[in-house]
């Protein structure tokens, strides 16, 4: 039931604001509030719906602030480039890089230009954000104390690194004159240098029990990185899976008809072009074939928090070629980064995915061709499954390698427009019945059925394989009894691929080792342990322990970072001795022996789930509960993925990324889904939503998803609008 009294709390709030009494706001914000109902399920989920499309954004952005406003602020504070108004002049350099491509009068001028039916989803996503401020004092934004429809347009695609983030701050900073200092992405302390990634797995009716496509949702990002939710309207919006926090569309997800999971690419998308820069007459120029063009300059100001809450500016030239803004130097060079930017055709792509009812609406809504950095994996209830490639991929010349600096000069080496879709790599229904993708090169994607990357030019992916992709592949391969329980299974499987290849080179280095070699002794014991071992990673399992500290010493000896691809490991057994193999084993015993007083410690003592506040970055504790995590960074070759953060004070390590949202989906007659969220629902530590779902996190007990009313009749803790107390 809706609270009457809220109302008139609510009119004396908004009624201290005159300029929003005055522009009619509180009338609006009610009557949007009236037609929208939010249903938190037993694990606080919201199960938000509206009359309308646009309402249904008003009421899920209403509920992603009630669960964490801060994070909504963050990320659009980020994009924005207004971080240093939060958090101070460190900030700077990472609020320039924004603004090389953010301008808030650019913004204004799309969204009075954008269609009217996506400007209607932004008004709403405003409105909600700005309500849930009028009717919740108490929480108290670090610099946005008011959202702008335009301002959606800022972050308009969901990835967990947006392409923008490719462009180095240090350089960045050295280019415009801004000291080096700290900044949201360089503050996350000292992380295991792991690979990251995603996993997406679509089976098609032939080779499952009840004839049903399945799919496997399982992001790898950073926890808490996306709200889980349900959106409904009368209009034919009905979709459930994961928002990233303050966006108005769910980023990897299902309807009742399809469902969608987005996976990082390799696909070239961005490129840094080497200017030739000539001063003429007092005037900046670029060499461009044989012309010279002036280089456009701008002014861009950055306002800060000083230390003692005072607001400074600083005041930034920044100069642009045609190729895009300048982000630093090369020699004599400078270099300027080209990238798409969409935003309105983004934000159409994202919340427009959601509505779509078969595969023919779907790759429609692809033609707005938005996304650079996404390959996808799709099945739906017609039994049809699909690989698709990112859908923004320039036509280029295919003699350049676009992964390394080009020469701006040379006509030659620019962006002619973009492919079409069916130029990129893509599958449908190919004759195994499967198709995987783990942020590998789309060359495996469905076994023998896959492209060949010879039918393409080399920028479309030159990734190649990598471990958790042999993983996915032997799973899959002549499997023809897939069931939702057998689905989850596969996804954590314990199989480590990775160390099939390692601990087969190190025991034959010992092998090899003289007879008198002192390790021969010295390691004997390890080496048993290891040679007897299956593989798999377990919370109980010590040689999982060995294994993982042995081979990051490893890498470490090599001055090599961790990659996970197949060239990588053939690199790293190429460019180690058999002796240095052994030294490797030596030095991981002795820090296991160390740290936790015999080499043989369990792995589930070691690798812990942590939860205790919701700051971005977390501070962990050895002496405060913890829970174990059985399964490894994807590193290894694990699909379920965690990778963490050791510090010098901390002997365990405690995950922040890898498993986030996981989902398993059954596109039967009803769609069946489970799925599991890191944590839980709420950044709010006194919520019994905050850390209830972390045991079924660490263990892979996925929770069922209540789709449908009748799912929720039993499993409903709320029943409210926004606003209601």
């Amino acid at each position: 039931m809706r609270k009457i009294g809220l109302w008139l709390a609510l009119t004396g709030v908004l009624a201290a604001t005159p300029a929003l009494a005055a522009n009619g706001d509180a009338a609006r914000w009610k009557a949007e509030a009236a037609r929208v109902s939010i249903i938190r399920d037993d694990w606080g989920i919201a199960h938000v719906h509206g009359q309308s499309d646009a309402d249904a954004v008003f009421g899920m952005v209403y509920a992603q602030a009630e669960d964490d406003f801060h994070r909504i602020e963050i990320n659009y504070l980020t994009n924005l480039g207004q971080m240093s108004e939060a958090e101070g002049d460190k900030f700077i350099a990472q609020d320039l890089r924004a603004r090389l491509y953010v301008d808030p009068v650019d913004l204004q001028a799309r969204y009075a230009k954008a269609p009217a039916t996506l400007r209607l989803l932004m008004d709403a996503w405003a409105d909600g954000l700005n309500y849930f401020l009028a009717t919740h004092p108490d929480v108290k934004p670090e610099a946005l104390t008011h959202f702008e429809p335009w301002m959606a347009l800022c972050f308009s695609e969901g990835s967990i690194g947006g392409d923008i983030e490719r462009i180095s701050l240090a350089k960045l900073a050295d280019f415009y004159g801004e000291p080096r200092v700290a900044s949201l992405e360089l503050a996350q302390a000292e992380r295991l240098e792991t690979p990251t990634g995603s996993n997406g797995i679509a089976i098609a009716p032939s080779n499952t029990v009840d004839h049903h496509a399945l799919l496997l949702i399982n992001p790898h990002t950073s926890y808490y990185f996306r709200s889980e939710l349900q959106m409904s309207s009368d209009q034919g919006l009905n979709a459930y899976g994961a928002a990233t926090w303050g966006q108005f569309f769910l980023y990897q997800g299902f309807n009742a008809r399809l469902g969608w999971m987005h996976t990082s690419s390799h696909a070239n998308a961005v490129d840094a072009y080497l200017e030739t820069i000539v001063r003429k007459d007092g005037q900046l120029y670029y060499r461009y074939g044989a012309a010279l063009r002036p280089v456009r300059s701008s002014q861009v100001a950055i306002r800060y928090k000083a230390a003692d809450g005072t607001f400074g500016e600083k005041t930034f030239t920044i100069y642009k070629t045609h190729h895009g803004p300048i982000v630093a130097t090369v020699g004599d060079k400078w270099v300027a980064e080209k990238m798409m930017f969409k935003p309105v055709e983004a934000l159409e792509q994202g919340f427009d995915l959601t509505k779509a009812t078969n595969f023919t609406d779907y790759m429609k809504v692809m033609e707005f061709k938005a996304n650079t950095s996404n390959n996808t994996v799709y099945a739906d209830a017609d039994g049809n499954i699909a690989y698709l490639h990112p859908q923004f991929i320039p036509r280029r010349n295919d003699r350049f390698d676009y992964d390394q600096p080009l020469d701006g000069s040379d006509p030659d080496t620019d962006w002619h427009g973009v492919h079409a879709l069916n130029e990129a790599p893509h599958l449908l229904n190919p004759k195994v019945g499967w198709i995987q993708n783990t942020n590998n090169g789309p060359y495996t994607a469905a076994g023998p059925d896959s492209p060949r990357a010879a039918d393409f030019p080399r920028y479309m992916d030159d990734s190649g394989e990598n471990m958790r992709g042999l993983h996915a592949i032997a799973l899959l391969t002549d499997r023809h009894d897939f069931s939702l329980q057998g689905l989850r299974a596969a996804a954590f499987d314990p199989n480590l691929p990775g160390f099939k290849i390692l601990i087969t080179a190190l025991l034959k280095a010992y092998d090899n080792a003289p007879p008198n070699d002192p390790s021969k002794a010295a390691l004997a014991e390890q080496i048993a342990v290891l040679r007897g071992w299956d593989e798999r990673w377990g919370a109980d399992s010590a040689p999982t322990s060995l294994a993982v500290y042995w081979a990051e010493a490893l890498w470490k000896a090599a001055g090599k970072p961790l990659g996970a691809r197949t060239k990588d490991y053939d690199d790293i057994l190429t460019h180690t001795t058999d002796a240095q193999k052994l030294v490797a084993l030596q030095a991981a015993s002795d820090k296991l022996t160390a740290d936790f007083g015999t080499w043989r410690t369990p792995w589930g003592e070691i690798n812990r789930f942590q939860r205790r506040t919701d700051d971005l970055v977390q501070q962990y504790s050895d002496t405060a509960p913890s829970l174990p995590v059985a399964f490894t960074s994807s590193q290894w070759g694990s699909l379920a993925s965690i990778s963490g953060r050791k510090t010098p004070d901390l002997k365990r390590r405690y995950g922040e990324s890898g498993n986030s949202f996981v989902a398993m989906v059954e596109f039967g007659p009803r769609v069946h889904a489970v799925a599991i969220t890191a944590g839980g629902e709420s950044g709010d530590p006194a919520s019994k939503h905050f850390v209830d779902e972390a045991l079924r996190y660490t263990t892979g007990n996925l929770r069922e998803v209540y789709f449908y009313p009748d799912q929720l009749k039993d499993h409903t803790e709320r029943t409210y609008h926004p606003g209601d107390l």
